[in-house]
């Protein structure tokens, strides 16, 4: 199998584990507890932290190094830019957090579910760029990266999505959507991860020079995510408790497969 089919194949897991948790709602006939859907938005927050710094972030400094740029400066500058990418995108985009009752964005004529699937799209696109990122890194050959690191992150943000794809087809089912509408939304909000990797891979064929910046890049999007959408929607009522547990275990998964696997 060449390095390009092991790629496309592995962009594609994320979108297996959204598919996989948006199929709960086929079959769960109850909504999920708050308890449990704080435990969910911990677990994704703690994924995304930890995929930032030991999948992103570390390997663009090294690489920088490697090239004998200084190793902080586009690494910081990718960080930032990728923070104020995403803040732009919240502001452009309408758009309803899973918690929320007051939609973010351009007010626009929009329906509850749909602002919904803006929302979930919205934290989406950074992980897709995570991903693709990833390997275009492993597959530019620059050694900071391997294939085996590439496809440890697809697989972190697989597991993470899987009870994700579960929080956002409930409540979806539970504002009035059909079991099968519930779940196609779910999937559909996925599929803008393997495409977003796909632009990213191809984008950073052209500028592999840039690779420490979009490797950077990435990670700030996924901690704009994380900072604006998950931990706030965790921490707010009760059961915050539940959701630092989550974190906590979403992180130290992710660093483990990282470090063991990568």
């Amino acid at each position: 199998m060449s390095d390009l089919t092991t790629a496309i194949i592995g962009i594609l897991i994320p979108l297996a584990g959204t598919t996989a948790g948006a199929a709960a709602v086929l079959f769960m006939k109850h909504d999920i507890s708050d308890a449990l859907q704080k435990i969910l938005l911990g677990f994704a927050a703690g994924v995304m932290i930890a995929a930032s710094v030991f999948s992103l972030l570390l390997p663009a400094i090294e690489m920088a190094e490697e090239a004998g740029a200084t190793p902080w400066l586009s690494a910081a500058l990718g960080f930032l830019a990728g923070v104020f990418f995403l803040l732009g995108l919240d502001a452009l985009i309408p758009h309803l957090h899973i918690t929320a009752s007051v939609p973010e964005g351009p007010r626009v004529g929009l329906g509850r579910s749909l602002m919904l699937i803006f929302a979930v799209t919205l934290h989406n696109i950074p992980e897709g760029m995570a991903v693709g990122v990833v390997f275009a890194a492993a597959l530019s050959g620059e050694g900071a990266v391997t294939m085996a690191a590439a496809f440890t992150l697809a697989v972190g943000i697989a597991i993470q999505n899987f009870p994700e794809g579960a929080v956002i087809s409930m409540p979806l089912k539970a504002s009035g959507l059909s079991r099968a509408k519930a779940f196609s939304y779910g999937f559909l909000s996925g599929v803008v991860e393997p495409l977003g990797a796909l632009a990213t891979i191809f984008l950073t064929s052209l500028i592999t020079p840039v690779l420490p910046f979009i490797l950077s890049f990435a990670a700030g999007a996924m901690i704009y995510v994380v900072v604006e959408e998950l931990i706030p929607d965790a921490q707010s009522g009760a059961h915050s408790n539940a959701a630092t547990i989550g974190v906590a275990i979403g992180f130290a998964l992710m660093m483990t497969l990282d470090v063991a696997l990568g």
